[in-house]
């Protein structure tokens, strides 16, 4: 796992607008008419409407796709009774992540009560305005009679993730493990070390799918639950029915299933050995499980397990259900999360974990390959099909069950529905990253005495998406390092270009250099003074294999840092120009814009070159391009030079490459606007299509529409990165963020791995 350092958690938390979630206005309100329908008199209509018939709440508000997400601070994470405002920023995190996987709004609510009968009452006078209620981080026993109180009183979905949420996750998991391990569940003995929330909610749901209470032993820290204690509540007493102590070491003698839920380190080795032939061990303790993978997997080979963390195979990771289990019972207006919608949530996630996994999934985790087995039997959170496997299976077992106010009528149109809530390309940036730091690469940071440039390569490093080297004035890194507390490993490389300590390698990389550059006007002393400068030398790093990538700029007019690169590393074979291309995430998924920084008025036959080396970069990302070659006509509607060579271009793809899915000349609104397509243009190759890469006519036009779009959305900008490049170089704005140079230090990283 990437390190997380205090003040990079606190400056994340605490940069631009305070906190992670916002309100965000989805009608027009630019003119008093706008305000007047948004407000007085026209929000009269509707709640005259809703007042008629309550049911239209959910057609005139924001109710359907709003969950609360609501906590008294109780439980929070592994940091206890911290109490409801120290408890936000959890909650506003589970807000983000609602959003960003299922596309559901969310208010987070912390609530001052830790009497579960005043808890009760706020919730019931707030429900009115939410769809579903998510409560989290309660501590136990309260929890339960809180989740059963409101599910009772309350006719919206409810549901205590903590609970329910690893106990579906872990379930999904438990199904298929057992399959890999040929044992049936309802004979299998199982062992669960942990009797909060969590573990009792599990333990239940195994029942559900047929495991014997008699075969299950749960450990709370006093002990085994069993009929002989008197100190047990009605939830832990459910499984009190052995009679007599057993301490924990001997329960894992035969045990075919470990389920760990209470805190690192308990289980030992020997525990491990003694259990049954093709044991499963689930030690989802965090941050540290219960027994390590290391220590578990050295000692049987036979073992099937999971953890809670990313950086071992098969994560019980909660993400992969409470999002789309909401989506599944507010789309069809659930009056509840049951259990017939818990279990088709859990078999949604088994059968999905043995399906053909997607290759963008198998390039984002740096894999050969990812198949149904032991090292993959729960699906990798970052599969975009979470969200149309899950969500319907729940949606249709609310249906099935009676408690559904909505019925799906058309499950085809629902699951293109669901595709497009968030462009499922929209995870680029995310699978750029897990690729990446599956085969970390050496990235030279050529401006590295600039404390920008230094906290981005600090941050890489702790990521594990790149292993830096920093070039600058070596007294003035190292006073930056000992000023903000970087911890760089201790081999970190800290070259100054022009130190003595450098000069055999400038004679070398100047020699190199001048055979490159000799019929090109560069003599030798020149070719090796040039190296003097740090992107001149950087290149070399790159072209020479000390290097694998190179990021600069900065500081640095952008063509001086192009122009060496060029010079240095060269371009792809078959390649005339390089060309400049932005990444926008945006909510209708990444979207790729060139020429935008190097070609000032390119002809149709550059055009069509730049287009089909932006495809192949596109591709390389596991997206298909849609692209659209902009200008201020309509196919011929509008005559002059630049219309004219955007349709010659479009020819010459055309010829050159049939099943490129590409169109032009066109103006931007219809490129991106399908319903303006379909209506005027039905003809086109993009009919139909959701374009996502814009090529310009000109440098002005491109440069100028990628600043505007970059400055007007709030998704990551990733760029330019330059094609057509042999080697992986790539060139940063003046004035970039921090944010901004990470995601550049992936891509070059991503480019790397792929030339």
């Amino acid at each position: 796992m990437a390190k997380i350092r205090k003040q990079d958690a606190l400056d994340y938390h605490s940069s631009g607008k305070p906190g992670k979630i916002e309100v965000v206005p989805t009608k027009p309100y630019s003119s008093q008419r706008d305000l007047s329908l948004a407000y007085s008199p026209g929000v009269a209509e509707p709640c005259l409407r809703i007042a008629e018939e309550p049911d239209d709440v959910y057609k005139y508000t924001s109710k359907g796709n709003l969950v609360a997400v609501i906590s008294n601070g109780t439980a929070v994470l592994g940091l206890g009774d911290i109490g409801p405002m120290a408890s936000k920023p959890v909650m506003e995190g589970k807000g983000l992540l609602f959003k960003i996987f299922a596309d559901i709004d969310v208010f987070d609510i912390e609530v001052d009560a830790t009497n579960p009968e005043l808890f009760i009452q706020t919730v019931k006078a707030i429900a009115p305005t939410f769809g579903g209620i998510n409560l989290e981080d309660i501590k136990a026993p309260e929890a339960f009679e809180i989740e059963r109180r409101l599910k009772d009183e309350l006719d919206i979905p409810v549901m205590h993730d903590d609970q329910h949420g690893t106990a579906i996750i872990s379930s999904a998991a438990l199904l298929n493990a057992l399959e890999l391990a040929n044992k049936k569940i309802g004979k299998v003995k199982i062992v669960v070390s942990g009797a909060g929330a969590s573990a009792l909610s599990c333990a239940k749901l195994y029942c559900a799918l047929g495991a014997k209470k008699e075969n299950i032993f749960v450990y709370d820290s006093k002990g085994l639950l069993h009929s002989g204690r008197t100190d047990l509540d009605e939830n832990k007493l459910s499984f009190a029915g052995h009679k007599k102590n057993i301490d924990l070491q001997t329960a894992f003698k035969k045990a075919d299933v470990f389920l760990g839920l209470s805190r690192g380190g308990i289980i030992s080795k020997d525990m491990i050995k003694v259990m049954a032939k093709d044991p499963i061990v689930f030690a989802l303790a965090n941050p540290e499980p219960e027994i390590t993978y290391k220590d578990a997997t050295s000692v049987r080979e036979d073992i099937i397990m999971a953890t809670g963390r990313s950086d071992h195979p098969n994560q019980v990771n909660n993400v992969l259900g409470f999002p789309f289990i909401f989506r599944g019972a507010l789309d069809v207006r659930a009056t509840t999360i049951n259990e017939e919608m818990k279990l088709a949530a859990v078999n949604a996630i088994a059968s999905l974990a043995k399906e053909t996994i997607p290759e963008e999934v198998i390039e984002a985790y740096g894999e050969k390959n990812i198949s149904f087995g032991r090292e993959q039997f729960i699906p990798k959170p970052l599969d975009p099909r979470l969200i149309y496997y899950v969500a319907p299976a729940v949606a249709r077992a609310a249906m099935e069950s009676g408690v559904a106010k909505n019925p799906i009528e058309d499950w085809d149109v629902y699951e293109m529905e669901l595709k497009n809530r968030l462009g499922l390309d929209n995870k680029l940036i995310r699978n750029i990253t897990e690729k990446a730091q599956r085969n970390p690469k050496r990235v030279v940071f050529a401006e590295a005495d600039n404390i920008k440039i230094l906290k981005a390569a600090q941050t890489a490093w702790e990521e594990g998406v790149a292993i830096p080297i920093l070039l600058g004035k070596k007294r003035i890194i190292d006073e930056l390092i000992e000023e903000y507390a970087f911890e760089f490993p201790e081999d970190v490389e800290i070259i100054d270009p022009k130190s003595d300590e450098e000069k055999a390698r400038r004679d070398s990389f100047g020699n190199a250099f001048f055979e490159k550059r000799k019929r090109k006007g560069v003599t030798e002393f020149e070719a090796i003074q040039i190296m003097r400068e740090r992107n001149h030398f950087g290149a070399m790093m790159v072209e020479m294999g000390d290097a694998d990538a190179m990021i600069s700029g900065i500081t640095r007019n952008y063509r001086d840092v192009v122009r060496p690169a060029i010079q240095t590393v060269g371009l792809q074979k078959g390649m005339t120009k390089v060309a400049g291309m932005y990444i926008l995430s945006t909510k209708r998924g990444p979207l790729f814009l060139a020429d935008t920084t190097i070609n000032l008025n390119p002809t149709a036959e550059v055009i069509a070159e730049i287009t089909a080396n932006v495809a192949k970069t596109i591709r390389k990302f596991k997206v298909t391009p849609r692209i659209a070659l902009l200008s201020y006509s309509n196919f011929g509607s509008s005559p002059g030079e630049d219309p004219s060579k955007m349709a010659k271009a479009t020819k010459i793809l055309h010829e050159n490459d049939p099943n490129l899915i590409v169109d032009g000349e066109l103006q931007a609104n219809f490129a991106l606007n399908n319903a303006l397509m379909d209506e005027k243009f039905a003809f086109s190759t993009l009919a139909n299509k959701k374009v996502n890469t814009l090529i310009f006519p000109n440098l002005s036009s491109g440069n100028i529409a990628y600043k505007l779009l970059q400055e007007m959305t709030e998704g990551d900008a990733v760029g330019p990165v330059l094609v057509g490049l042999k080697k992986s170089i790539h060139v940063l704005q003046m004035g970039s963020s921090v944010r901004e140079i990470i995601n550049m230090v992936k891509v070059a990283v991503v480019d790397a791995q792929n030339k």
